[in-house]
């Protein structure tokens, strides 16, 4: 084991100090010098069976030896037990065993963590027990039952069925919310906009872990109505910047999750806001450890501050950058106030849309009327001067140039504004199936089985826009394939009712399908079963995935599967079936686990048939053989504890 115990493990090293635990024999190691967690006690054990050990990483690995060729095992001497500080850090403990012939036996390997030295020894002496490993794994599994068993698909695409029935919600979960670490980022913080994402993803599955973050999240408000872009626990230093999307995510996100949990009450849990300064002219951010303001808000209130200081707009009303609106990379279109997104424009009507109901039901009305107005203007500007001719525009820099527009040599169409176009439901709607022809001529490269996220990348252009042109050309968000943002064309391709398009597109992205022969691995290069956050498009690397696990592709990728193309939708007790399939698909079924009062567990069994090979339009709906009448699936979610099977036949297109 290479111990870290510090954000960077190189950094922290030299503070390591290491030791052998006289009542158990376990190695213990602890960075006392850390601000934070510097009483806590890591250690290793091998169930008590270590004969020898060394603390020591240079003994163990050779001058010049490698993990995959240690230098200790080039001899048979022990190792020699040195343990202290001042070493190159590590966990090494060595055993001897004889195994005859026809036998086996199991060794307890056992990495941890623990508040102080005696709480260490009790959970090394806990788990040296080999049924208290057994009962643990099991309640493991039972756990992960619970969570990815309550949807499983059945589809004629095998490698949809194992990322919907098991790994993306995996991801998610273990991944995104639980460890926030992974190979490329390891720094255990939330981001505002990132976990909020997330767990909409679990709404359905987790819906208690969706509302913890929500409430969580809000509390990382500042009075002003702005958030911090991310913050680390448990202090709560982070940063506040000048970026415009944060601060939507969070009515956004709140208003799903009350839709598909009927969980209303949400809204009416009191948090209190941050206080710090707030950022000075010309300054982008600032990093700090911000107090608590006094008193508390309901959550309802603080969605409706977000909404407010999100109202600001530029020369062409449309809604200002700041320094990056999803796209952090763009952190320099609009620095100095002035610069304006059309993506931005498209998410601010979706939430103004999704939020008013709950405004209107609390007689909140100068507000209703503020952001119904703005609502107006913008919808406006965003037909006149959002629309570029055949897509519509990415934004506009500081100075008034357009960005993402026919007349841009570099950045010429951007992905999530044309998508979002669709997702709004606000756009005209010939010029948002037009945006969507666009990305399938410009962004999907079908030969090379990746999806864009703008084309052509940035390299030489006069403009700055930021970051993104840091990047070399065709890698992460600078014209390679960026999937989280390239998923929610997904998503509007199934509005359109365009099924194979959508199915072509999630099967573009299915990490499964780039690894399905030898040459596709070799090019590929990084884990098959996971959500990848970016895969590159310029030679020689082209297809080659990066950034993988730490990525909010795994929740998005799982709603676009489940929810857009099987149309698995769950509204409070109703549950909708309005799918839109890819037109070989003979059909499709769904085990549907609801857990109602008191976690009773009612089984839903759900077919999906499709004979007449069409896309869409539900036109026959039968509970339990009774027919349902009417135009789509929606089924009354009852809680008791029975199996009842939902057939659902697709006819003509409607």
């Amino acid at each position: 084991v290479e111990w870290a115990l510090g954000a960077n493990g190189t950094v922290p090293a030299p503070f390591i100090v290491t030791t052998i635990d006289a009542a158990t024999g376990a190695l213990f190691a602890q960075n006392a010098w850390r601000a934070e967690f510097g009483e806590r006690v890591a250690f290793v054990d091998l169930g008590g069976a270590q004969s020898a050990f060394t603390a020591d990483r240079t003994e163990f690995l050779g001058r010049h030896g490698a993990v995959d060729r240690p230098a200790a095992l080039a001899h048979s001497a022990p190792l020699s037990g040195r343990v202290g500080a001042g070493l190159d850090p590590c966990a090494a403990l060595q055993t001897r065993i004889e195994l005859a012939p026809a036998t086996q036996i199991e060794f307890v390997f056992a990495l941890g963590d623990a508040g102080s030295t005696s709480q260490a020894q009790m959970l090394i002496e806990k788990y040296r027990a080999a049924d208290v490993v057994d009962a643990v794994l099991g309640d493991t599994r039972t756990q992960w039952d619970e969570v990815l068993d309550t949807v499983q698909v059945r589809t004629p695409d095998r490698a949809m069925d194992i990322l919907l029935n098991d790994w993306l919600l995996y991801q998610t979960l273990a991944c995104r919310v639980w460890a926030r670490t992974a190979y490329y980022q390891s720094s255990g913080a939330y981001g505002f906009r990132d976990q909020l994402q997330d767990v909409m993803a679990l709404c359905v599955a987790r819906p208690e872990v969706a509302r913890e973050h929500l409430l969580r999240a809000a509390a990382r408000q500042f009075a002003e109505g702005d958030v911090q872009h991310w913050w680390l626990p448990p202090s709560g230093q982070g940063i506040r910047t000048r970026m415009t999307d944060d601060r939507l995510w969070l009515p956004y996100v709140a208003v799903h999750y009350v839709d598909v949990t009927a969980d209303s009450t949400v809204l009416n849990e009191m948090l209190p806001f941050l206080a710090g300064d707030t950022l000075q002219d010309g300054q982008g951010d600032a990093f700090f450890t911000p107090s608590v303001a006094p008193g508390a808000s309901s959550l309802y209130e603080h969605c409706a501050r977000a909404l407010d200081v999100s109202l600001a707009l530029g020369a062409h009303d449309l809604p200002l950058m700041g320094t990056g609106d999803w796209n952090d990379g763009m952190n320099r279109v609009g620095e100095k106030g002035r610069g304006e997104s059309v993506w931005m424009g498209w998410f601010l009507l979706t939430t103004i849309f999704a939020f008013v109901p709950y405004a209107e039901a609390r007689q909140d009305s100068d507000r209703v009327a503020r952001w119904k107005q703005c609502a107006a203007t913008v919808r406006v500007a965003l037909e006149r001067a959002g629309w570029d001719g055949q897509w519509y525009r990415r934004g506009y820099y500081d100075d008034g140039t357009p960005l993402g527009s026919s007349e841009s040599s570099e950045c010429m169409i951007d992905a999530i504004a044309q998508s979002w176009s669709v997702f709004s439901k606000s756009a005209d709607p010939q010029r948002a199936a037009m945006a969507m022809q666009a990305v399938e001529q410009h962004l999907i490269r079908h030969d090379d089985r990746i999806a864009l996220l703008l084309t052509p990348p940035f390299d030489r252009s006069p403009h700055d826009p930021g970051y993104i042109k840091g990047y070399p050309p065709g890698i992460r968000e600078n014209g390679g394939q960026y999937t989280h943002g390239t998923i929610w064309s997904v998503f509007a391709l199934a509005a359109l009712g365009q099924g194979d398009q959508a199915g072509e597109l999630f099967a573009i992205l299915n990490p499964i399908h780039h690894s399905s022969t030898a040459d596709a691995v070799t090019r590929y290069k990084v884990e098959p079963y996971v959500a990848c956050a970016d895969v590159y498009s310029v030679a020689p690397h082209v297809g080659r995935g990066g950034w993988t696990w730490y990525t909010g592709s795994a929740g998005w990728l799982y709603r676009a599967g489940l929810e857009a193309i099987l149309g698995f939708r769950v509204h409070g007790n109703t549950l909708e079936i309005d799918p839109c399939l890819p037109k070989a698909w003979p059909g499709y079924e769904i085990v549907f686990r609801h857990r109602g009062p008191r976690r009773t567990i009612t089984r839903y069994e759900i077919k999906v048939e499709n004979p007449r090979r069409v896309s869409h339009g539900v036109v026959a709906v039968e509970l339990d053989g009774a027919p349902i009448a009417g135009g789509v699936a929606r089924i009354l979610l009852v809680g008791d504890g029975r199996t009842h099977r939902v057939r659902v036949e697709l006819g003509e297109n409607s």
